[in-house]
């Protein structure tokens, strides 16, 4: 296969799509082994200026890459096959310490691949890497205790998000077309929004994960909508590790076309709480909603829901959590954790159960305000976030842990409602950074997201604008 190479170069073979790989890899025109090269070495050179990964193995990912073009030549070729792929830190696989992006926990080998990475793997994915993370996943920032700062590719100078820091980077640096990031309040489309790439939290329950908790999913991180669709093929698959996963369903995902005519799309431009809306965050949402009333959609206000009781006790209830965790440290480790999560965590140690309780509450609370909200609408457009990446060494966009949560005020509802949500580029600012837009479906409706995001991709071509400044070879 590696001789058949024409026209492509090692170069361009790190930016193919997975949806073109396979084909040329049915067609023997390109070989697994020469993508996985190629990835390897945009790696090489892209990832000392921006840190995405953790656990980093070449040499392992050529010997699965060979094995995969043995496989293709046999035509005993999996579902997909030789397909470069990174998967979060916190998604165990066989053999690597989870160190949830802090230094305080002890480095011991995963003993085997949690869901999510044993389906990509059974369908022979070639994994790369795991991806980094901050301390605990509890900050929307590539700021750890463990890993290098994490940074944006399209201005080193900038944030690429988080938790799922190190996933959103690396998808829009190019380290091969699939990731995997998980979300409990944003962290998969707050990395997705400002890095330009597309991230999909799906339904809760539709992607088995373990260790499962209230909310928390995890989900593809690509770069177009039809390799998050391919990905869903294999990570929706059962497993009994997940007792809170839904009933598996062979969902149309490769079936990516919708009639916008008639759909009712809610607009939210107001979060109701936290940081003032940007204006060229809306700016760049209302010209979104606009482009699909002009395509034949009716377009409708969704006013405000989340409100800052709902907002706070989520911090309390989140901050108790963490500090159940942390406090259990001896004193040496404790001193390794991030101070601003430190800091923050400790807030939580003098709350009653009373204040954890009613705190918790608040999770309930916002599921039935966010469906309630969005009932009549069959999807529903907002902004990712109020604002766009913020410098790098900053933990969230106000750096004050007293007040962690100010910007997640469009994502987070939607965890806690198992609503579908995701994040597509809706363009850039002046100064050149991306601008998420937020596609939010009915409960379980994720095929239908991805069929909107699709719709607005092909609508939008600043939607598939990669950086290229960090790369030597561009």
């Amino acid at each position: 296969m590696s001789a058949q190479i024409s026209s492509q170069s090692s170069a361009d073979l790190a930016d193919w799509s997975a949806c073109d790989l396979l084909e040329a890899y049915a067609g023997k025109t390109v070989s697994p082994v020469d993508v996985a090269r190629s990835v390897i070495a945009r790696i090489e050179s892209c990832e000392p200026r921006i840190h995405a990964l953790y656990a980093f193995d070449p040499d392992e990912a050529l010997r699965a890459a060979q094995e995969s073009e043995e496989r293709w030549l046999k035509g005993a070729a999996r579902a997909l096959d030789g397909i470069p792929a990174t998967i979060k830190e916190n998604i165990a696989t066989r053999g690597t310490p989870v160190p949830l992006g802090t230094a305080a926990r002890p480095l011991k080998p995963a003993a085997e691949d949690a869901p999510p990475a044993a389906r990509l793997r059974e369908d022979g994915v070639v994994i790369l890497a795991k991806t980094t993370m901050p301390d605990y996943g509890m900050l929307s920032s590539g700021l750890s205790s463990f890993h290098p700062l994490a940074r944006n590719p399209w201005d080193p100078s900038k944030n690429p998000g988080g938790s799922s820091a190190g996933a959103g980077a690396a998808a829009a640096a190019g380290y091969g077309p699939f990731h995997i990031g998980t979300d409990i309040g944003g962290s998969i489309r707050l990395p997705a929004s400002w890095c330009g790439v597309f991230g999909l939290k799906p339904s809760f329950g539709r992607i088995p994960i373990d260790p499962t908790y209230y909310g928390r999913v995890a989900g593809p991180m690509t770069r177009n909508v039809c390799d998050a669709a391919l990905m869903m093929t294999s990570l929706t698959r059962p497993d009994m590790r997940d007792p809170m996963s839904l009933p598996y369903q062979d969902l149309p995902w490769l079936d990516l076309d919708i009639d916008i005519r008639g759909l009712r799309i809610g607009l939210m431009m107001e979060a109701g709480v936290g940081l003032d809306l940007d204006p060229e965050v809306r700016a760049a949402v209302e010209r979104a909603a606009q482009a699909f009333a002009d395509a034949g959609a009716i377009i409708g206000e969704v006013k405000p829901f989340v409100t800052r009781e709902m907002l706070d006790g989520l911090d309390d209830f989140w901050r108790q959590r963490a500090w159940m965790d942390i406090a259990s440290l001896r004193d040496e480790e404790r001193a390794k954790v991030l101070p601003y999560i430190l800091k923050w965590a400790e807030g939580g140690k003098a709350l009653t159960g009373a204040h954890v309780y009613s705190g918790m509450n608040q999770m309930m609370v916002m599921r039935h305000a966010a469906v309630a909200a969005t009932h009549p609408f069959d999807f529903v457009l907002s902004p990712v976030a109020p604002n766009v990446a913020y410098d790098a060494e900053l933990a969230s966009p106000i750096h004050d842990p007293e007040r962690p949560f100010e910007h997640i005020g469009y994502t987070v509802a939607f965890n806690m409602s198992d609503q579908p949500a995701a994040s597509v580029n809706a363009g850039f600012t002046k100064a050149g950074l991306p601008i998420g837009l937020q596609i939010i479906g009915r409960r379980f409706d994720d095929v239908g997201v991805l069929r909107l995001s699709k719709a607005w991709e092909e609508m939008c071509p600043e939607a598939r604008a990669w950086p290229k400044g960090l790369r030597q070879d561009s």
